[in-house]
């Protein structure tokens, strides 16, 4: 499994050489026959999806991966006026607000946007960016655990500052980490702007762990992941995805009939990840294709068992393993993209201060 670990909220990043992968093409991203998707390190689309859009479209597809999502994000903004690629997929509602007041996108509605579902629509008016994606930061829980302590799992956030529920929780750092940022607006959706931060230091005192990223967090802290059985972890709740479920149950071998993890429902925050034809692209129109063929519905088919993210497309098939193992929350914890905007650089700062020292 691989998660958008790092949110990279300080934007100095300095510029580091993007790596090409997917495509052994030559061309650069100039020539008009191929077309450049820049990315985060968890795109992954099935060889057989891309192959047919290249043969249908004529154009050759090269990735450039750029490393977690907020980093991503940030180095495409430093490079805007000289973009590396003319489609950037990856950005989400935690960060949107960075990437379009930068002008990082340049207007481009995409074929097959009316049948985005209507909540994930933004920015209508000058369509800068195309909903692809979105997904369920949830806190999960080990089932084992909790069977065996004969302890009900957790169902809010309420229930994770019970004294019931001490020491066992583990979570990524707000400033580093984009699961660790989703929990933390997810609180702050939740208890609003005077309530989050008394809500944080009742878990803290509840004895919260904090790691730097997701990946250490679900595969060494947490006692329900396979990763973590390895490790002999001992924390039974993480802060992951609702999603995650499901792939313990796919990369297992041999596969369990039931997921060994479950996901506390009542403690999900919506994330929704955009692409957009990057300003000064230099092949906007095979942009513009690679944009329509992203929220296609084949791409949109093939996606949640590749990235592990739900379908924006309403006519879109979910996969068994989602409908059994993981379904997408049916009331999650959301906050608009502008109130995010006006909030989350101080929200960051003051979590940090509260949380880590």
């Amino acid at each position: 499994m691989t998660k958008r670990t790092t949110t990279a909220v300080v934007i100095g990043l300095g510029l580091v050489t993007l790596s090409a992968c997917g495509s052994s093409d030559s061309a650069g991203a100039g020539d008009s026959k191929t077309v450049t998707l820049v990315s985060h390190d968890s795109w992954a689309v099935s060889k057989s999806v891309l192959e047919d859009f290249e043969k249908q479209s004529g154009y050759k597809v090269r990735v450039l991966k750029d490393g977690d999502a907020g980093q991503a994000v940030n180095k495409a903004i430093l490079t805007k006026d000289n973009p590396q690629g003319d489609v950037f997929f990856g950005v989400d509602n935690t960060l949107l607000s960075r990437a379009l007041d930068n002008g990082l996108f340049q207007s481009y509605e995409a074929k097959g946007s009316d049948q985005i579902v209507q909540q994930y629509r933004i920015d209508q008016d000058r369509h800068r960016v195309t909903p692809i994606d979105s997904g369920d930061i949830c806190v999960n829980y080990d089932k084992a655990y909790f069977s065996t302590h004969k302890l009900a799992p957790p169902a809010s956030f309420d229930d994770l500052i019970k004294p019931a529920y001490k020491n066992l929780l583990v979570t990524e750092n707000a400033a580093t980490s984009s699961p660790g940022l989703g929990f933390l607006l997810g609180t702050a959706a939740k208890y609003g702007d005077d309530g989050w931060q008394d809500y944080w230091k009742k878990l803290k005192a509840n004895g919260v762990k904090v790691v730097d990223g997701w990946e250490q967090a679900y595969n060494d802290e947490f006692s329900g992941s396979a990763g973590g059985k390895k490790a002999k972890a001992d924390r039974p709740l993480v802060v992951s995805y609702a999603s995650s479920p499901p792939a313990e149950v796919i990369y297992a071998d041999p596969k369990p009939k039931t997921a060994p993890t479950g996901v506390a429902s009542g403690t999900c925050f919506r994330q929704v990840e955009y692409a957009g034809l990057l300003s000064n692209a230099k092949n906007t129109k095979g942009g513009k294709a690679l944009l329509d063929f992203l929220i296609g519905v084949k791409f949109q088919d093939d996606m949640p068992l590749k990235m592990f993210v739900y379908t924006v497309r309403e006519t879109a098939k979910v996969p068994e393993e989602f409908v059994k193992f993981g379904p997408q929350a049916k009331d999650p914890e959301t906050l608009a993209p502008a109130k995010i905007a006006d909030n989350r650089d101080q929200w960051v700062k003051s979590w940090t201060s509260l949380v880590l020292k």
